[in-house]
């Protein structure tokens, strides 16, 4: 087995950085769904504080709340496992790209199946994600009608 020249890796390591970028976009979304994760545990902290010394009908809009936030918690977990799958595959992705070029070996099937893979769960990340969002607003509401 012969090892590539350096004017045949060029092409492959043109190849590898579509799934380079995708990790990078990934990690941006990651970022912004950890903060949206901390802050809902944060303002969760804080409304169970103030459940002690509300009246009946106050603790009442701040259950309704916190079972809000605790939705929107389990689904930011959730976006952010989907996140964190996709930027693994795209990571498998690069490592299989130059393992079957340097064992000059096909595998467009393998390639398009972690490409797939990478992508649909990108998109069930950002489906989530949305529905978290959306989420938010429920608790907005109950807060404003107060």
């Amino acid at each position: 087995m012969t090892l590539p020249s350096v004017e045949e890796l060029i092409p492959l390591l043109q190849t590898a950085i579509g799934p380079v970028i995708l990790i990078s976009g990934i990690g941006l979304l990651l970022l912004t769904m950890t903060n949206r994760l901390g802050r809902a545990i944060d303002r969760a902290r804080s409304l169970v504080s103030r459940l002690e010394g509300s009246d009946r009908g106050r603790q009442e809009r701040l259950r309704r709340e916190l079972a809000i936030l605790w939705r929107r918690s389990q689904l930011i977990r959730l976006a952010i496992i989907l996140s964190s799958t996709s930027a693994l595959c795209a990571a498998l992705l690069i490592m299989v790209i130059f393992t079957l070029a340097l064992l000059n070996l096909e595998g467009g099937w393998l390639i398009s199946g972690l490409f797939i893979a990478c992508m649909l769960t990108l998109i069930g990340s950002l489906i989530v994600f949305i529905h978290d969002i959306n989420q938010s607003l429920a608790a907005l509401k109950l807060e404003m009608e107060e």
